[in-house]
């Protein structure tokens, strides 16, 4: 099973260009995807990625904000550095409050841009699968209700299932547009969908 995975893979092309492209996944070019048709990420954001490793979201991120923006990186798994001063990453349990304070800090208190790729571990039972992305979004949503500033951007991973209605309408309540899509890099047998929230109605209390 594995070596036919690892053969799926090689003949993969988003992974080859990966390769040639110097970007740590393959899942780069979905974000890269998904910010030319929404316009997501702009120069001198500051943005957040939950659940960052290895690290293609951000490199993604580290372009678009240029030398002017900040990236915050947040994983349980180690992510190797990127080039630029303005790159922090924070090895930990984004759904920790410690990580969060110590995200706050970086940021100044909010962030424009909230992405997450974040992908809780797979069991391969749909259903289970499905609702362990829930509370995974779940734990995205909330921090971003905490440190996304008011108009700002969010893009998050999401798989299909009955709860996902009940997350799009949620949703739909927090930001001006929200759109959900599949992007062209995404595998056609995945359930996968990304949710892109525009214009976040940030509470005049918070």
């Amino acid at each position: 099973m594995g070596s036919r995975w690892e053969m799926e893979r090689k003949k993969d092309p988003y992974y080859k260009r990966a390769k040639a492209d110097d970007y740590r996944s393959r899942a780069s070019y979905k974000l890269k995807q998904l910010d030319k048709k929404y316009k997501i990420i702009r120069k001198g954001d500051t943005v957040v990625d939950l659940g960052a490793a290895p690290g293609g979201w951000s490199q993604v991120a580290m372009e678009k904000v240029e030398e002017e923006g900040i990236v915050v990186s947040v994983d349980l798994n180690r992510i190797k550095p990127l080039d630029g001063e303005n790159f922090y990453r924070i090895r930990g349990d984004f759904t920790d409050e410690n990580v969060q304070n110590k995200i706050k800090k970086i940021v100044g208190g909010h962030t424009k841009v909230l992405i997450s790729d974040a992908s809780p571990t797979l069991t391969g039972i749909k259903d289970i699968d499905h609702l362990r992305s829930i509370d995974l979004i779940e734990s995205v949503i909330s921090i971003g209700d905490n440190i996304l500033e008011d108009k700002g951007n969010i893009v998050i991973k999401a798989f299909q299932g009955e709860e996902y209605k009940n997350l799009i309408d949620k949703l739909k309540k927090k930001f001006k547009v929200l759109k959900t899509t599949k992007p062209p890099s995404s595998r056609k047998k995945s359930s996968e969908m990304y949710i892109i929230g525009l214009g976040f109605k940030r509470p005049k209390n918070k």
